[in-house]
C-alpha cells in the first residue's frame, strides 16, 4: 500500500508530503495505482521546482518508494495551486483504489 502524508500548515497550506510504499495492485510495470500516483507526485515536484519560485528539500529512496518533500518557506501561489492539484488527483485515485492508496493529512 502506498501511504502519503500531506503536511499542512495550522492555516491549512499545504508544507509538504511524504509519500511511502507501493501499491501492489498489479507486478511491477504494469501496476496503474503505481503509476497514477508516481505521475501526479513526481510531476508536482518538478513543476514547483520550474514554475513555484521557492526553496525545498526532497529525499527520495526508490527500493521503499519514498519521497519526503518539504517547503522551506510559505507556498507562494503557484505553488500553492500545484500541491492542491496534487492532493485533488490523489484523492480521486484513493476513492477508487482505498486498498492499495491511504491519504493522512498532518498539522505541522
Amino acid at each position: 500500500m502506498i501511504r502519503i502524508t500531506i503536511y499542512q500548515s495550522a492555516e491549512h497550506g499545504y508544507r509538504g508530503f511524504l509519500c511511502k510504499g507501493h501499491a501492489g495492485y498489479a507486478d511491477s510495470g504494469e501496476d496503474i495505482v503505481c503509476a497514477a500516483v508516481s505521475v501526479l507526485v513526481i510531476n508536482t515536484v518538478n513543476s514547483i521546482e520550474r514554475f513555484g519560485g521557492q526553496p525545498f528539500t526532497c529525499e527520495t529512496e526508490q527500493e521503499d518508494g519514498v519521497i519526503d518533500f518539504r517547503l522551506k518557506d510559505d507556498p507562494t501561489a503557484e505553488t500553492k495551486l500545484l500541491l492542491d492539484s496534487m492532493v485533488l488527483g490523489l484523492t480521486e485515485v484513493e476513492k477508487d483504489h482505498k486498498q492499495h492508496l491511504k491519504l493522512n493529512f498532518k498539522e505541522v
